[in-house]
């Protein structure tokens, strides 16, 4: 990397957060360490956190003044985001999102600007490598790490550098941003693809990088994954309620379980009306046992678990989404 690629321009390092008094120090630490090579200034929007987050922020902001707290009375992400770049984004040409809830190598923010400066794209998204520690969320690791989990999503297996359409936020140029709007702050979540959505059709580029990468922590328990890929399918939905954007091959497949779920249940009429929500099923356990023997994984059947999960949640979110939607348009 050249050594001056970082400090040829600015860069604003944000870090929406709530509830991260295991992570952000360590988090904090690592980055503070790439600002001593860059022009750049981390901002921790934090949600209104209940553990010592902010306390801890605050430590760390008073040593080192690079680092700045910033209240955000929104909570979600998409409003962290936006806060910081109208508070501080006017000085920056770049803006860097962070999640709390990962780990980053140690020159990230670096090869990010390398890659804008090198590509001059408006948008340079990453890969992300899940990885878990207990159990299940070994198991939930292993589902997201595949296809029976991420149905072949490059921004989760990885690819050569390429021009796309979506991939995991991490790095935006502040002027293409503000050209768009920044995030809708009526999606708590797939804001992400909903912006990369508004950056395509404003004549944006947006570059996956193959230089860096980032690591996610997934959830850990059944009913926070559950509620994760519950707002991930009610995003979805609201994407296409906005845009009119139909989901791809790879979503349409789970976007079928809810119903073939509820139609299970006329196999008291018919024997036959089972037959799609069993194969479902009986697909994923077996890939899921595919994967124990095929990767020497022992956590392969209960990634199968954790897909199902996953699949059903997102489906779910997407049908609510959209029969809420016509219940509001019915009633006005």
């Amino acid at each position: 990397m050249k050594p001056d690629a970082g400090a040829s321009v600015s860069s604003l390092i944000i870090i929406p957060c709530l509830n991260e008094e295991k992570h952000i120090e360590a988090l904090l630490a690592k980055l503070s360490l790439e600002l001593d090579h860059m022009n750049a200034r981390i901002v921790v929007a934090d949600g209104g956190s209940t553990d010592a987050t902010r306390e801890i922020v605050a430590r760390i902001s008073a040593a080192d003044p690079r680092v700045v707290l910033l209240h955000n009375p929104r909570r979600i992400q998409s409003a962290a985001i936006n806060l910081a770049v109208q508070t501080f984004g006017r000085d920056y040409d770049y803006l860097i999102r962070i999640d709390a809830h990962g780990d980053y190598p140690a020159d990230y923010c670096r090869s990010l600007v390398q890659e804008a400066v090198l590509t001059q794209a408006d948008s340079i998204v990453v890969a992300m490598e899940t990885v878990g520690f207990g159990v299940f969320q070994k198991a939930t690791a292993f589902a997201q790490n595949s296809k029976l989990g991420n149905g072949g999503s490059k921004h989760r297996e990885g690819a050569k550098g390429h021009w796309t359409n979506h991939g995991h936020h991490a790095l935006m140029r502040i002027a293409a941003f503000d050209a768009v709007g920044g995030y809708d702050e009526t999606f708590s979540h797939n804001e992400d693809a909903e912006l990369d959505y508004r950056l395509k059709q404003g004549g944006f580029g947006i570059w996956m990088t193959d230089k860096t990468r980032m690591t996610y922590y997934p959830r850990s328990t059944i009913s926070t994954l559950f509620r994760q890929y519950l707002g991930y399918g009610r995003g979805r939905a609201k994407n296409i309620l906005k845009h009119g954007s139909m989901p791809n091959l790879r979503q349409m497949l789970p976007l079928l379980v809810v119903p073939v779920f509820i139609g299970a249940f006329l196999a008291v009429l018919n024997w036959a009306a089972v037959i799609p929500f069993s194969l479902w099923a009986v697909a994923c356990v077996g890939y899921g046992f595919w994967m124990a023997i095929g990767h020497r994984n022992p956590y392969g059947p209960l990634a199968a678990v954790s897909a199902m999960v996953m699949h059903f949640a997102w489906s779910a979110g997407f049908w609510m989404e959209l029969l809420s939607f016509r219940g509001r348009k019915v009633s006005s």
